[in-house]
């Protein structure tokens, strides 16, 4: 059976005559659904959960308005895109629409073309969306990817990842910016997948030889993330390119030194090395925090740069509440 792919359009309107105008509008081009109350518009919205619903706002017994309250508040149709399709020709009643979270506004009688228009663009700012949703489930997938490698759990990437953001935001990121910090941090060591197995697990030292193998993740990592328009992307690549770089130049894979280390390999490295320290491993016990904070203190200038250790101090409050929230399984059972 072959699957429709057309955008689906739900079109609630209480007048039989503008379903049909909007009908012969935009059939060709899309699946449409009707309804001619608010209640048999909702049971649709909720059950076929369309791309787009163009919604009238006067209708008996329930209006436009009340019905768009509804959506809103699901958590299932929440994010549909509603466009208002109405005689209201208010300023009034067109900011109400928008502050109900209506995406646009379209006055009856109709003009094809506005209508055409208006949807297309709408339903392309969902595919928009959609991609970036899409990508960043693929981001987080290959992060968990790499700790099936080794011996780090999925929370010890979840408490970095939001240590790294607190970190962000502490030394000036907007919450924007922050949040891709978030989001690319999951593949700081996605290289790893790439790294034998009796290297990654070997619980003992390894040998010179080993840690010259190992020592090539970040490279793996950047090549397997690639390269793309996509600023998370690039941020992640990034990010795994550089977080083993060390301030004072003796890190890996490129001895970068001082800020020729990306802000965001300088972030992680911090927000990495205090998880690692902190947490239970099958090869060392879980450092105090103040020890892990001595640490820091010490390799200031020379593994960290000293600024955002000094930033990272300051929110050890936050960090604290961070690591409390999303505890190892490990220490949950003990």
């Amino acid at each position: 059976m072959i699957q429709n792919t057309k955008a689906k359009i739900l079109i609630i309107d209480d007048e039989p005559t503008n379903l049909q105008i909007l009908n012969e509008i935009l059939k060709n081009d899309y699946s449409l659904s009707f309804a001619k109350d608010a209640n048999k518009g909702w049971e649709l919205a909720y059950s076929e959960v369309p791309d787009l619903i163009l919604l009238d706002v006067m209708m008996p017994e329930k209006t436009g308005y009340d019905l768009i309250k509804e959506l809103k508040a699901n958590q299932k149709t929440k994010f549909i895109p509603v466009i208002f399709v109405t005689a209201l020709t208010d300023i009034g009643d067109e900011e109400k629409g928008f502050l109900l979270g209506a995406v646009d506004y379209i006055t009856k009688p109709v003009s094809p073309a506005i209508v055409k228009a208006r949807v297309k663009t709408h339903l392309s700012l969902v595919d928009s969306e959609e991609v970036k949703i899409t990508r960043l489930q693929i981001i987080q997938r290959l992060g968990m990817a790499s700790e099936y490698k080794d011996n780090e759990t999925g929370m010890h990437v979840i408490r970095m990842s939001h240590y790294s953001k607190t970190l962000a935001l502490a030394i000036g990121y907007s919450e924007e910016s922050a949040d891709e910090i978030l989001n690319a941090a999951p593949m700081h060591d996605v290289g790893k997948i790439g790294i034998p197995d009796s290297i990654i697990q070997k619980p003992g030292k390894l040998t010179e030889e080993e840690w010259q193998i190992m020592k090539r993740h970040p490279e793996i990592g950047a090549e397997i993330i690639g390269d793309h328009h996509s600023s998370l992307l690039r941020l992640a690549k990034s990010i795994a390119l550089t977080h083993h770089e060390k301030f004072d130049g003796t890190g890996y894979p490129y001895q970068l030194k001082g800020e020729n280390i990306p802000i965001e390999g300088r972030i992680i490295a911090i927000a990495d090395v205090f998880d690692a320290l902190t947490t239970v491993r099958p090869y060392k016990k879980a450092w105090e925090v103040e020890e892990a904070l001595g640490y820091l203190q010490k390799e200031s200038g020379t593994h960290f740069d000293p600024k955002l250790v000094k930033e990272f101090l300051k929110v050890i409050p936050k960090i604290l509440e961070i690591k409390a929230e999303w505890p190892e399984e490990i220490e949950k059972n003990n």
